[in-house]
């Protein structure tokens, strides 16, 4: 099966959906707009890419004319903004999409950019957004880089419908909704989806979210109102029970109908089943590849979702709690693939998904459920078992011309904890999934800033690390990932974080801040200093001076924040941690320039 058709002399008849992207063209399952326009192409749609367009004019917007039933458009697999700037604002050097790395071939907010160039050119066709950018974007939301609230994507794209989520479903009720002749303005009735109207009525029974006009400024009143709105949207974010949501602009309404149902596991293994390349296209040969690709060549994704419920992380507005794994028959047939490939060297780099060790639900709800599953506490109703993962490793193990099979994705350490046979997972990723390190991810030292995080407690982390000792017959060890700068973190819990790090004889290599971005609890906290569970106040470190100093306390060794470091501590009354002491952070200087 051939690449899609990039140039219109690939094409004979009209193309039913031109699909733009953000990204380099690269016909891989990681790859979201592959995915979207292989399902349409196996429900006998023809799809043509028009992959990173100049922006700057209309002309290749309209490669291939008027596609008969819709223009699609997606930023990428990242968020425009974030693929473009670190959490200092500082503009980044690579593009891991883009050919060659090369950055600055996609605009700040994609998504909108291209909307409006093809809007530019074609007044009356229909434009359908999805992807990241566009599902964390779908209503009013805090923008970070502006450092105010905008509104819902949908608007300022001049969209007609937004897809959210994962979006196989959605694609083809649209498409064939299309075909029969609906106009795009009928099609408020598909799950998954946001539409605009000036007619409220046409959705059922919608849950009236704060208008625009009420959350947009910085008001305390609004900021309070913006943690409303919020939390009804994180509290409908179930496909089981979720209402739709109707959001005020004026004479303009913005409608969430409820999340599409997740797919079935054959419906899975279908998507995964479809004749992608799993190459970048051909045309960027010249310019040495494209490097994302490297990443996931030799790795499996074998589940969508995640019930963690960390509060930093958007998957609870994306793909959702509910965990959908594929088979281990698809899973197999995928892995055996690889052996057939020239370049494959036997290692298959990751059997994973948002968490690599969630692979079924968290337990045999039929309805909804608003608690979260593991924190503060595991729920009663908590179902662990690995049994069934590590099964699907073994057979992986067996395959012929496979050496090693790595486990790179995160894994719930507090989900292990949990799972009475938790110690022979253990003892089967360190004999056989992990090389020297195993990434996890506490996240901080401190039970105020882990609640924050919607994390388990700390004393969770030190007895995984007990059992993992335990159960590590090599010279392997653990790698945390810590983050700096948390909304409810303030200098004394920094201070606590450097103090675990000295005791430990342990300093990263990077430090990972906190990143606003829109659609997770964290950001709401960062933007109103408020925790919208409770509707208290909470610290939340802003200054780029606090973001330094949390950043330095993390890397206290480095001689370059040595001064950094030691006003941070008689700030905060700690000069018991400059001196000889064995647990002192610093040494004092001897001489000008010295420790």
């Amino acid at each position: 099966m051939p690449f899609l058709p990039v140039h219109p002399h690939e094409v004979k008849n009209k193309i039913d959906f031109v699909l733009v992207t953000g990204d380099a063209y690269v016909d891989h399952p990681s790859f979201g707009a592959a995915v979207m326009a292989r399902v349409l192409e196996s429900r006998g749609y023809s799809v043509a890419i028009i992959a990173q367009p100049d922006w700057k004019t209309t002309a290749e917007f309209t490669r291939f004319g008027v596609p008969r039933l819709a223009f699609l458009v997606t930023g990428g697999n990242i968020d425009s903004m974030v693929n473009h700037y670190t959490v200092a604002l500082h503009k980044r050097k690579t593009d891991a999409y883009s050919p060659a790395g090369k950055v600055g071939l996609r605009p700040n907010r994609a998504t909108i950019v291209y909307c409006n160039k093809i809007r530019e050119a074609y007044k009356e066709v229909p434009i359908i957004i999805g992807g990241l950018e566009a599902s964390l974007r779908r209503m009013a939301h805090y923008d970070y880089w502006e450092n105010t609230v905008r509104r819902s994507i949908l608007l300022d794209s001049a969209a007609d419908l937004l897809v959210y989520g994962m979006a196989e479903r959605q694609i083809i009720e649209i498409a064939e909704a299309l075909e029969s002749g609906l106009a795009v303005s009928d099609l408020v009735f598909i799950t998954g989806t946001v539409f605009k109207t000036k007619d409220i009525t046409v959705s059922h029974q919608p849950i009236c979210l704060p208008a625009f006009s009420a959350v947009k400024d910085a008001s305390a009143r609004a900021k309070k109102e913006y943690a409303r709105s919020f939390m009804l949207q994180y509290a409908n974010a179930d496909h089981l029970s979720a209402r739709p949501l109707a959001e005020n602009y004026g004479n303009t309404w913005v409608i969430q109908n409820p999340p599409a149902a997740p797919l079935t596991v054959s419906e899975l293994d279908r998507v995964y089943a479809l004749p992608y390349m799993r190459d970048y296209h051909p045309m960027y040969e010249k310019d040495g590849g494209v490097p994302a690709i490297e990443e996931v060549r030799f790795s499996i994704t074998a589940s969508r979702g995640c019930f963690g419920g960390c509060n930093f992380c958007a998957l609870n507005f994306h793909q959702g709690r509910m965990v959908q794994a594929r088979s281990h028959k698809s899973i197999i047939t995928e892995a055996t693939k690889f052996t057939h490939d020239p370049a494959f060297k036997g290692y298959i780099h990751d059997v994973g998904g948002p968490t690599a060790n969630f692979r079924k639900p968290p337990c045999n709800r039929t309805a909804a459920c608003k608690r979260q599953c593991l924190t503060p506490k595991p729920c009663p109703n908590l179902q662990c078992d690995h049994a069934e993962y590590l099964a699907l490793l073994k057979a992986l193990r067996a395959i012929p011309k496979v050496k090693k099979v790595f486990i790179r994705s995160g894994i719930r350490f507090d989900y292990v904890l949990h799972d009475p046979n938790g110690d022979i997972f253990l003892r089967e990723l360190c004999e056989h999934h992990i090389s020297g390190r195993l990434k996890v991810a506490p996240e901080h030292v401190s039970d105020k800033v882990l609640s924050c995080m919607g994390k388990p407690a700390f004393d969770t982390y030190k007895r995984f690390t007990e059992r993992f000792s335990a159960a590590n017959k090599k010279e392997q060890f653990i790698v945390p990932y810590l983050m700096s700068s948390h909304p409810g973190c303030n200098l004394d819990d920094a201070i606590a974080l450097a103090e675990y790090l000295q005791s430990i004889n342990a300093q990263p290599e990077a430090v990972q801040d906190f990143y606003p971005t829109p659609g997770t609890l964290s950001t709401c906290m960062y933007y109103t200093g408020l925790d919208p569970r409770t509707g208290k106040r909470i610290f939340v470190p802003k200054s780029q001076r606090e973001k330094t100093t949390q950043r330095a306390l993390m890397q206290y060794r480095l001689p370059a924040n040595y001064d950094i470091v030691k006003n941070a501590l008689i700030r905060a009354g700690r000069k018991d941690l400059i001196g000889h002491d064995p647990k002192a952070l610093l040494r004092p200087r001897k001489g000008k320039g010295k420790r």
